[in-house]
């Protein structure tokens, strides 16, 4: 091997964890996916903050359209998911931050029904638990891929007993899916972080890569998005 081989040639001889150490690339690619994500957080943090303010959340609250813009997130994100692949960069782009914008005025109810000091504490709570669960998922040694599956298998409990709980309105139920919810969505982040290591190690490049980095920030986007709104539910102080 001779002295002047880049970083990124002598990378592949190594471990994946020993990588990280030595690809100055993949540093500036993380950096780019959590810019993303980033970003949406604040496009969807300044979206509710004016549907509030404009009123908007007001004059739709208990009509049909409310439903409409709950579930436009979700449509949003099956379409960037599905087509990825066939889309172009720039459009791959504006189908996430138009997700985020839909998103933020999903979540402007959380304004009307908890104090906003409240919200505030526990968004830092959220970041400080999803920064420290990234980092360790980004450099662990582990194979997180082995307790994926049973992330998932939790994921689907969670999502089974919230809706459940939507007809028996249980506390002591909500109590439990919460707690579970903050394991869960604590797992996904370390192991979604390992994931966009691993992908971003394929060694695709240009479009493809670009495309798998706003997929990576998708993914951490919705990782701390539950994470937060999970705590809020748990530790939240709603309105008088």
């Amino acid at each position: 091997m001779t002295d002047d081989t880049s970083a990124r040639d002598r990378v592949g001889i190594l471990r994946p964890t020993d990588r990280a150490a030595l690809d100055p690339d993949l540093r500036r690619y993380m950096l780019r996916v959590y810019n993303t994500m980033a970003g949406g957080l604040a496009v969807s943090g300044g979206a509710a903050a004016l549907a509030i303010v404009s009123g908007f959340y007001t004059s739709i609250a208990g009509t049909p359209l409310q439903w409409v813009v709950m579930l436009a997130p979700l449509a949003a994100v099956l379409f960037l998911s599905l087509r990825i692949e066939r889309m172009a960069v720039a459009t791959a782009r504006a189908t996430f931050w138009t997700y985020a914008v839909l998103m933020g005025l999903s979540l402007a109810g959380i304004f009307a029904l908890y104090a906003a000091t409240s919200i505030v504490r526990v968004f830092f709570i959220a970041a400080a638990t999803f920064a420290a669960t990234s980092l360790y998922g980004y450099v662990t040694r582990r194979d997180l891929s082995q307790v994926g599956a049973f992330l998932f298998m939790g994921l689907a409990g969670v999502i089974l007993a919230t809706l459940v709980n939507l007809f028996l309105a249980s506390s002591a139920l909500h109590f439990a899916v919460s707690v579970i919810g903050i394991f869960v969505f604590t797992g996904l982040t370390a192991y979604d972080t390992q994931r966009i290591k691993e992908i971003y190690f394929a060694g695709d490049a240009g479009a493809t890569a670009e495309k798998k980095s706003i997929m990576g920030a998708l993914a951490l986007y919705l990782d701390f998005v539950n994470l937060f709104l999970t705590l809020l539910h748990l530790v939240g102080q709603r309105r008088d």
